[in-house]
């Protein structure tokens, strides 16, 4: 009689426990719905910074040119340029410390829209294997439920990301800082771009150095095949493709392993491919650069203005044939 007392207590005190169990998984479920839907709505409510640019390059945008690729799109091509040169219309949709996994997913998005007339995919050292992985596809989680065409991507940070993005909260727990700052009236002036484009107005005094060993870079076998997907989904949309490598203030004895390899790709796909990294007018001069890897506002206008000389020259051949 005993023993069926102290049987019954423990299957009361085992039930007990499994529903607190269950009220606790409720309790955060609730929570975890509801603090991820006010995240998911300032999400894409704001106006200005380097977020509302990337759901306005997603979402909206109808441009005829779009630049591509990281820091080095986002800072040295010139909006005006462009439009009143090529008679187009121009978005920047590049976004710092991005990589062609980036770029790809990007452009199946905008491609589900509608389709651009020229892409400029500025690149540098690509299609190398980088320290920090693809931890930097994070900033795609909040177009994940979305952007079925995206998932492949998203996917590659890791294999568990599609039972994490059970989580409402998940595709935002990193960007608590940037969503309030995008809604801020206060940061609207300091986050200002130009139809994507971010100009940068210091300037570089000091001498040039030159790089003599070559960085031992490891190629991403993975890139290199998502590089070839947006060389051939361009090719497939009929949507004329530059490959840029845009100007530093630095000289390299050597080609970088990861640059060699793109120039390979690009002339085997016969997409045009253009290397200022080493152009003589810019090592020449520091004032054109904010950093050593940066063009600053003026340096980025005549850059502009060489890769415009190149397209409307690349029309005019085409009209001759």
């Amino acid at each position: 009689m005993k023993g069926i007392v102290i049987k019954a207590l423990v299957e009361k005190m085992q039930l007990s426990f499994l529903f607190k169990i269950v009220i606790f998984l409720l309790i955060l479920a609730i929570f975890d719905f509801g603090v991820g839907s006010l995240l998911k709505y300032f999400y894409f409510k704001q106006q200005s910074g380097f977020l509302a640019r990337t759901n306005y390059s997603i979402n909206e945008t109808t441009a005829d040119v779009l630049i591509f690729g990281a820091s080095t799109a986002n800072h040295q091509y010139y909006p005006d340029v462009f439009e009143e040169r090529l008679n187009l219309s121009y978005y920047n949709v590049g976004r710092d410390g991005t990589s062609i996994l980036y770029h790809y997913a990007l452009l199946n998005a905008i491609l589900k829209r509608y389709t651009p007339k020229i892409i400029i995919l500025d690149i540098r050292r690509e299609l190398a294997i980088k320290p920090d992985g693809y931890d930097r596809l994070s900033m795609l989680l909040p177009y994940y439920d979305k952007h079925p065409e995206m998932d492949e991507i998203i996917e590659l940070r890791s294999p568990y990301e599609n039972l994490k993005m059970i989580s409402k909260v998940y595709p935002y727990n990193s960007l608590l800082f940037a969503i309030f700052a995008g809604n801020s009236e206060h940061f609207k002036d300091r986050n200002k771009d130009i139809k994507g484009y971010l100009p940068l107005s210091r300037v570089w005094d000091e001498p040039i150095e030159t790089i003599t060993t070559p960085i031992l870079n490891e190629l991403d076998t993975i890139k290199i095949k998502k590089f070839e997907s947006f060389i051939q989904t361009c090719i497939d949309a009929k949507i004329k493709l530059y490959i840029v490598i845009s100007p530093n203030f630095f000289k390299m004895e050597y080609i970088d392993v990861a640059d060699k390899k793109a120039i390979e790709i690009a002339q085997r796909y016969k997409v045009k491919y253009i290397d200022y990294s080493q152009d003589s007018l810019f090592l020449a001069n520091s004032k054109y650069f904010a950093d050593i890897h940066h063009l600053n506002s003026n340096g980025a206008i005549l850059f502009s203005n060489k890769i415009a000389d190149i397209i409307i020259e690349d029309e005019m051949n085409v009209k001759l044939k």
